[in-house]
């Protein structure tokens, strides 16, 4: 199945920004913005959640310390106790490097794993760029049809795009569904008062 997506194509990132804060105006929900690097501002213009990526990450390398920990303290201390050295059996200071290791480990490869399953990556489904001049020097603003998919609500945005200095408004076809954004509670009003 074909998913349909108008889509804004801007030459500046104030211009893109500006375009998004115009479209939360009129009541529309921009779907996502592809840009060649970080803009500023535009997480705040779209309204969108705080990533939990960090908290994640905090959670897979907590497992990998207790990983590393409980594993050395049952090899050390009870299947295999050695005195070396005068050290105790359960001697955390050697622990520390192993521990580390396994912490930086497990919370780059879960963090890795998760950010990849959220945004749909996938090795079997080939990767469908929006447009591929997002990756150098344009930015795109993309709108759902699925979401607007009446023909006066798709001519107003293509309009609207134009209004916000738009060099180019495209309707773009993707075998892929492109996965919503995450957007903060209270947004929405925004949705709600265009229908």
């Amino acid at each position: 199945m074909k998913h349909k997506y108008i889509v804004g194509i801007y030459d500046d990132d104030d211009k893109l920004v500006d375009a998004v804060k115009r479209f939360a105006q009129e009541g529309y929900r921009v779907h996502e913005c592809y840009t060649p690097f970080p803009v500023h501002g535009l997480d705040i213009a779209m309204n969108l959640q705080d990533t939990r990526l960090h908290t994640a990450g905090f959670v897979y390398g907590a497992t990998g310390t207790l990983t590393a920990v409980i594993t050395m303290t049952l090899i050390q201390v009870m299947d295999w106790p050695l005195i070396v050295g005068g050290k105790p059996f359960f001697a955390l200071p050697s622990f520390v490097p192993i521990t580390f290791e396994l912490t930086v480990l497990f919370a780059a490869v879960g963090m890795t794993v998760t950010y990849y399953l959220r945004n749909g990556f996938s090795i079997f489904k080939p990767v469908e760029i929006v447009d591929r001049r997002t990756t150098d020097c344009k930015f795109a603003l993309v709108m759902c049809c699925k979401q607007y998919n009446k023909d006066d609500e798709q001519q107003a945005i293509r309009q609207l795009m134009r209004e916000t200095g738009a060099e180019e408004v495209n309707d773009r076809l993707l075998n892929n569904e492109l996965l919503p954004n995450l957007y903060k509670h209270g947004d929405e009003h925004a949705h709600a008062a265009h229908h």
